[in-house]
């Protein structure tokens, strides 16, 4: 029963994407493609003047119901936080907000926009570490492998 609520949210937000769309004047953009299940999800994002603040959110692409679904989620997510709060967004983060088990294809597909986050942050003095495979950490910009 709560797994039909995690699914009609996820349709939900698949069929109506928020934050979906061109950003003008990004200060930051990062692209992931997942080439398992053609996802290819772009976010660009646009920082307060103290560049500390994400002021505003956007993404763009096209992919499987998860992988919009996930980064219309964590778009409405990491709008309007200190990048501090964002860079510790985790795969755990995603897979919560989501809400249903997924198999290790579709965790690639919930993770498209994770990673796409974390190459716009690269760019920061706050990168994002994303999690591929349990117990696999894949380091961020400026980071060294484990």
């Amino acid at each position: 029963m709560a797994w039909d609520m995690y699914q009609e949210r996820i349709l939900d937000h698949y069929r109506r994407p928020r934050n979906f769309g061109r950003l003008e004047s990004a200060d930051l953009t990062g692209s992931e493609s997942n080439p398992l299940c053609g996802d290819h999800i772009t976010l660009e994002l646009r920082l307060d003047s103290a560049r500390e603040r994400l002021e505003e959110v956007r993404f763009s692409g096209d992919g499987c119901a998860i992988s919009m679904a996930s980064a219309s989620m964590l778009a409405q997510r990491i709008q309007g936080k200190p990048l501090t709060e964002v860079s510790q967004v985790r795969r755990t983060d995603v897979e919560a907000m989501l809400g249903i088990p997924l198999s290790p294809v579709r965790v690639k597909c919930a993770l498209t926009p994770l990673k796409a986050l974390a190459e716009a942050l690269a760019g920061t003095r706050t990168p994002l570490t994303t999690s591929e495979a349990p117990g696999t950490e894949t380091p961020g910009v400026g980071e060294s492998p484990p």
